[in-house]
């Protein structure tokens, strides 16, 4: 008895606004499947990029403890292959490719000039030289792991005016009703109010947790690079008290 007048009010209240959106025009839903689209791709890119940080926090630590502990840069190149998921890895490699070309270039000119290089200590002929590797590595180092941000940058400048597109597009649709049926009941506008309300509603769903993420990852980048400088002064010190 009690659940007799519920249905009637369900009856009476119609189908929903998701329902009423199915049957708008196709640019309302084309608005939409472009903003979920950009959502999906942003959470796709946010979960990428957490396990990427994730990686390179853990390959990090293993990595600074074997190249502190290690006495030879030949033993930490060993290491660095199984500790890839780090930006460390890539830094210390471009530092030890300039340094092992400067050796060899040095043994090069020794034996030109008729010298015995087996045994003989070679030094760096150029720490800047070694210190602009680095430098360049740290760049290419933060472009891999900025990779994904613009698009999330994108999306959470531009989802929502695109659904402020689809609401304007809907409050069209909603006046158009009302001129077409003379009738400003609320079954004339309901399917153009639903149109806006969705896409103003995606595109805030797909604009804010990539404002979020781009803010978290950009945060996290500058404090990655200024572990990546903390590093390249670590290395140079290595470096000058080694092979120079």
């Amino acid at each position: 008895m009690l659940q007799l007048p519920s249905l009637a009010l369900a009856e009476a209240q119609g189908p929903g606004i998701f329902e009423l959106f199915w049957r708008a025009g196709p640019f309302a839903k084309f608005i939409f499947f472009v903003l979920a689209a950009m959502s999906v791709a942003s959470w796709a890119i946010m979960i990428s990029k957490a396990l990427q940080y994730r990686k390179a926090d853990r390959d990090g630590e293993d990595f600074l403890e074997v190249f502190r502990r290690s006495t030879r840069f030949s033993e930490v190149n060993a290491a660095a292959g199984r500790l890839t998921g780090t930006p460390m890895v890539g830094l210390f490699r471009a530092g030890y490719a300039e340094i092992d070309q400067q050796v060899k270039a040095a043994q090069e000119r020794a034996r030109a000039q008729g010298q015995e290089a087996q045994g003989q200590q070679f030094r760096v002929k150029s720490l800047q030289g070694v210190e602009r590797s680095l430098r360049r590595a740290i760049g290419v180092e933060a472009s891999v792991l900025a990779k994904g941000s613009s698009f999330l940058a994108t999306t959470a400048a531009a989802a929502p005016f695109i659904g402020l597109l689809g609401t304007v597009w809907g409050i069209m649709v909603a006046f158009n009703n009302i001129g077409l049926t003379g009738s400003t009941s609320i079954t004339a506008v309901a399917p153009g109010i639903a149109e806006a309300l969705v896409n103003t509603a995606a595109g805030l769903f797909a604009a804010i947790p990539a404002l979020i993420g781009f803010n978290y990852f950009g945060s996290r980048l500058r404090q990655t690079r200024a572990d990546m400088q903390d590093f390249v002064l670590e290395f140079m010190n290595l470096t000058e008290r080694n092979f120079t």
